[in-house]
C-alpha cells in the first residue's frame, strides 16, 4: 500500500468510526489526521479540476446546519442537488449549536447571526429580516401592542441562545426592552412549536415562520419598529482547503435563498 492509499484508508477509518479508536489502533494523533485529510482533499480537488466541472461531484459531503432552517429550506430542495451529483453522498448534522468543524469532519456549516470565531473562513450568503411574531389567537386574548414598552405585559417565549433584551430602532431612535416569560427553549424548533401553540410571542427570523406568515397563521407585530437583521453564513473549517463540494453546496443554498418566498432575504455574492 502506497502512502496516499494509507492516508486515505486512515481517513476512512476515522470518518466512519471513532477517532479515539482509530488512533489507538494505528498509533497516530489528531494532527496527522488533519494533515492527511487536507492532503487527500487537495489531491481530489486537483483530480476534479483536471476532469473538468462537468465530471460532477463524488465522495461524501458533511454539512452542519441549524435544525429548523435545514428542515424548512434545505432538505425539501436537496433532491435536485443529489440528482445533479449522483456520485455524491450528503450527511447533514442538525444542531442549533456551533460545533467544532474540524473535530467533526464537517465540510461546510450553515449558520445564522454573528460569527463568534474571527478565524473562521466564511461566506455571507444572505441577510434577512427579524420580527416580533405571534399567532392571531394569542394576540386576541392579550393586551394591545403599540410600542416595544407594551411587551412588558406579554408572555415572551425566550430562545436561550439569544439575549433576553430586544433592541428596536425607529426613525433613528434605539430602544432596548427586557422581556420575560415562563418558557425558555434551547432550540429554534421548540421555539417555533411554542409560538404555533399560541403560548406567547417571540422575536425570530422571518424564514423560521415563512409558510405560516404567508398563510396568516402567524403575524408580525410592532411592524413600525425595526429589529437588527440576521445574516446567513456558509462557514468552512479553518486551516483547510475549501473543497469543490463545499463551494458548490454554498452556491446551491444561495440559489435556494434567491427564489424562496415569502422569505425576505437579500442574497449576497460576497
Amino acid at each position: 500500500m502506497d502512502r496516499y492509499q494509507a492516508m486515505a484508508t486512515f481517513i476512512r477509518v476515522v470518518d466512519t468510526g471513532s477517532f479515539s479508536a482509530a488512533t489507538r489502533q494505528l498509533g497516530v494523533g489528531q494532527n496527522f489526521y488533519e494533515r492527511a485529510r487536507n492532503a487527500i482533499q487537495e489531491a481530489d480537488e486537483a483530480e476534479l479540476a483536471a476532469k473538468g466541472a462537468g465530471a460532477g461531484l463524488s465522495g461524501r459531503l458533511r454539512v452542519s446546519a441549524a435544525t429548523t432552517f435545514a428542515r424548512l429550506h434545505i432538505i425539501p430542495e436537496l433532491s435536485q442537488f443529489l440528482a445533479d451529483h449522483p456520485q455524491l453522498t450528503v450527511e447533514i448534522i442538525l444542531d442549533d449549536r456551533m460545533i467544532d468543524l474540524v473535530a467533526e469532519g464537517v465540510d461546510i456549516s450553515l449558520r445564522m447571526g454573528t460569527l463568534a470565531d474571527s478565524t473562521a473562513i466564511a461566506r455571507k450568503i444572505a441577510t434577512g429580516r427579524r420580527s416580533v411574531l405571534a399567532t392571531p389567537a394569542y394576540l386576541k386574548r392579550s393586551p394591545a401592542l403599540r410600542s416595544p414598552a407594551d411587551l412588558a405585559n406579554h408572555e415572551a417565549i425566550i430562545y436561550s441562545q439569544l439575549p433576553s433584551a430586544w433592541s428596536f430602532l425607529r426613525e433613528g431612535a434605539a430602544v432596548s426592552v427586557s422581556v420575560s416569560g415562563r418558557l425558555k427553549l434551547s432550540a429554534a424548533e421548540g421555539l417555533r412549536a411554542a409560538v404555533l401553540a399560541d403560548m406567547g410571542l417571540t422575536i425570530a427570523p422571518d424564514w423560521m415562520f415563512a409558510p405560516k406568515l404567508e398563510s396568516g397563521a402567524v403575524i408580525r407585530v410592532l411592524d413600525a419598529w425595526a429589529l437588527p437583521t440576521i445574516d446567513l453564513w456558509a462557514v468552512f473549517p479553518a486551516g483547510r482547503m475549501m473543497t469543490a463540494k463545499a463551494r458548490q453546496f454554498a452556491d446551491f443554498v444561495a440559489r435556494i435563498m434567491e427564489v424562496t418566498k415569502p422569505l425576505p432575504l437579500e442574497t449576497s455574492t460576497a
